[in-house]
């Protein structure tokens, strides 16, 4: 058998930033080294490597002479550990700062094929990423200990795929000094420009707050209960609902044995109730589990032989979109609740379990028009979005992390962080990961929840922490104390005001390795930091600016790079009442501010202050 065994010899100069000084050195890497191996068989390889400086793109190309099975391919290299203090991937992980391993595996419905390696200073070393995310990639890095140097590897065909006759395929080396934000972003906008992977359009309803029935009420669902807590959450802001699992079964038990019919039994004669949410003038989308139909549903034996597989402990069968009858059904099944029952959007959900198993065979033949599971979940998740927006333009579709990849932005326009109830932290971290690589998605917290004896300044923090994403609700409105309404009701209005500012802004997450301590969204012509540890704000742009102090101490400390002249400084508690307002002379420097812990800084722009 044939085997590929290629070096390429790329002479990288990095500049890598000085800890504590304002200053960089430039820094001659030894000859980056890329590795190509597989054993070919019938297949014939070809390769380049494209761009310049410190950005290449490497090209892979095979080609066999008949449809074959593809090689397992391997692609490495190495490069110092010099200046790196952390790493980024898409795949969920609180922990960002022990780079020994750094690992992700993606495919069309599971994460992004990209890794990254960045600074203390948050600069980027080294951000690599694949173009094909439809099929299984590994790409990742690790740390030899013998030679104190970072080894990259990117896997291709690291599971059986169906014969093909050709294949290609790049990846993206990136060792830019730039931040690693900007390194993210333009991963982002490289696969957004692949064919094929276009992002689906973003309605304005999107970027919106939501309320969302899962936490509150789980699987038991009340109508009455429902409408009551929606007339509550209009008022503070709150512009759609998302009804959650429990509207389609009385079964209540967590599982989706009874999964698959669709059919509204908890909560009955739905077109009323949606006209209903519509006429307090809010949006309603719909829960469904997209590949499931339950061991105890009617259709069960409706799609008998095509299922890929049985998860046990939730009763329930996984189906195979290879069919054509099972895309259909479906789409047809999300077409006709959309005409019927008026929605505006669907929460599709579980779509991370349609991956063929060890005894899945990868063939277009009994009545499968697709071999690979990956190119039919391609071809259902594509047309279910057309077909949709052919009825609704404006429909609104979401997926949960971890199928948030650059395919997924083709099939839906919301992507939301995976549940953690009640964790504030976990909610920071996962809507940033999520900013960082998702473009012009509309990015959504988890739900919000907490207990009703939480004091307001610590029930806040769900909300603080979540600020430069598009917030869901999910406490019982109805349960908690009134001041805690007026905390929900000051914090949605003051997003929505600067909704603009957080979600369009330029995006800065600092220090990822320690979860991402200081927030920060930079407009024109105002600037917004959320501060969550104790640390010191530089304040390096002359424009408006706010401090939300989602700590528990009463004084923030802001580095001001220059005289900003006389400003008009507020400072609100966490419900919005005016703590204190003067008119202060802004110099370089050190100045310590007294907020009150969940409070706001508010600081006007020079032009303010002079009215």
């Amino acid at each position: 058998m044939a085997k590929i065994s290629w070096t390429m010899r790329w002479l990288a100069i990095l500049l890598a930033g000085m800890l504590g000084a304002g200053a960089l050195e430039a820094v001659a890497l030894e000859p980056l080294d890329i590795e190509i191996e597989g054993e070919l068989g019938t297949f014939e390889a070809e390769w380049k490597l494209e761009g310049d400086g410190a950005l290449r793109t490497l090209r892979i190309a095979l080609v066999a002479p008949e449809a074959a099975p593809p090689p397992r391919i391997q692609v490495t290299w190495r490069v110092p550990s010099i200046d790196v203090a952390g790493y980024w991937h898409p795949a969920i992980a609180i922990d960002k700062a022990n780079y020994y391993r750094n690992r992700v595996e993606s495919r069309a419905a599971r994460n992004a094929p990209v890794v990254a390696l960045l600074s203390a200073a948050d600069r980027n070393r080294m951000t690599v990423a694949v173009s094909d995310a439809l099929r299984k990639v590994s790409v990742g890095s690790y740390v030899k200990e013998e030679d104190a140097h970072f080894h990259f590897y990117v896997e291709l065909f690291a599971e059986p795929e169906p014969a093909l006759e050709r294949y290609e395929v790049s990846v993206r080396i990136d060792g830019r000094d730039i931040r690693y934000e900007q390194a993210l972003a333009d991963v982002a906008a490289w696969w957004a420009r692949q064919d094929g992977y276009l992002p689906a359009p973003v309605p304005a309803a999107a970027r919106e707050p939501m309320v969302s029935t899962w936490y509150s009420f789980h699987q038991n669902l009340d109508r009455d209960e429902l409408m009551a807590e929606l007339r509550l959450a209009k008022p503070l802001g709150y512009e759609a609902v998302i009804v959650d699992d429990g509207w389609q079964t009385l079964d209540g038990n967590r599982g989706y044995a009874y999964t698959g019919d669709w059919k509204p039994e908890r909560l009955t004669d739905m077109r009323a109730l949606v006209d209903e949410v519509h006429a307090l003038g809010m949006k309603f989308l719909l829960w469904y589990s997209l590949p499931f139909v339950g061991e105890k549903a009617e259709s069960f034996a409706r799609f008998e032989g095509k299922y890929l597989r049985y998860w046990e402990s939730q009763g329930t069968y996984v189906l195979d979109p290879r069919y054509p009858e099972v895309r259909e059904a479906l789409i047809e099944t999300y077409e006709k609740a959309l005409v019927d029952w008026d929605l505006d959007g669907f929460k599709l959900d579980f779509i991370d379990r349609f991956m063929p198993t060890e005894d899945t065979e990868l063939t277009a033949a009994d009545g499968r028009d697709y071999a690979s599971v990956d190119e039919a979940v391609d071809r259902l998740m594509t047309d279910i979005m057309a077909r949709l927006r052919r009825l609704r333009p404006a429909v609104m579709i979401e997926f949960r992390q971890r199928y948030i990849g650059p395919l997924m932005r083709k099939y839906g326009n919301m992507f939301r962080a995976v549940d953690c109830p009640n964790n504030a932290v976990a909610n920071r971290v996962e809507t940033t990961d999520l900013r960082l690589l998702s473009g012009t998605t509309a990015v959504h917290s988890d739900m919000l929840m907490w207990h009703p004896d939480e004091p307001v300044e610590q029930a806040a923090q769900q909300m603080l922490n979540v600020l430069f994403s598009v917030p869901q609700l999910s406490v019982k409105l109805a349960q908690v104390p009134e001041d805690h309404r007026a905390m929900v009701a000051f914090w949605t209005g003051y997003w929505r005001a600067n909704r603009e500012v957080l979600l369009d802004g330029t995006f800065r997450a600092t220090r990822p390795a320690a979860l991402y301590p200081i927030l920060r969204a930079e407009a024109a012509d105002k600037t917004i930091v959320g501060l969550y540890e104790p640390m010191v704000i530089d304040i390096d742009r002359d424009t408006a600016f706010d401090v939300v102090n989602a700590t528990p101490s009463d004084a923030i400390v802001l580095r001001i790079a220059a005289d900003l002249g006389h400003r008009i400084v507020r400072v609100r508690d966490t419900a919005g009442k005016l703590v204190t307002e003067e008119k202060v002379d802004l110099r370089a420097g050190l100045r310590e501010v007294a907020v009150p812990p969940s409070g706001l800084v508010e600081v006007s722009s020079a032009t303010a202050a002079r009215r």
